[in-house]
């Protein structure tokens, strides 16, 4: 015949049945924090290659611009460089344009000028 439980015994089977269900709950959530974790480094490490390989060919870029250049400054014409093969540069160098000064006038200043840089030519 089966014996009747104790409301000690019951509460103690509860326990474990509540303890086992709280160990589940508590391994999933340190499966979702490592999962969180996991996918934050990768897109740091992902941001981090992205611009060593951007630098790289950046690099690569200057370089064969900086050799086109030498090539042309040897001598050689860029239609020369184009038959033999080597197209300009797709990255070509860029010069600094100096832009224009314009002449110091008494004459008023044009409409539309803030009056921040009026103030700032007034003596």
């Amino acid at each position: 015949m089966a014996t009747q439980l104790t409301p000690e015994e019951a509460i103690e089977r509860a326990r474990r049945l509540q303890d086992d269900r709280l160990t589940a709950v508590r391994n999933v959530a340190e499966a979702r924090q490592a999962l969180t974790d996991v996918r934050d480094e990768t897109a740091r490490e992902l941001a981090d290659l992205q611009a060593r390989i951007a630098e790289r060919i950046k690099t690569a870029e200057r370089e064969d611009v900086r050799a086109y250049s030498a090539a042309l400054s040897a001598g050689w014409s860029a239609e020369e460089l184009r038959k033999i093969g080597f197209s300009e540069p797709e990255k070509k160098a860029r010069t600094r344009r100096r832009s224009t000064r314009k002449p110091a006038s008494s004459s008023a200043p044009a409409a539309g000028h803030d009056s921040q840089s009026e103030s700032s030519t007034e003596g």
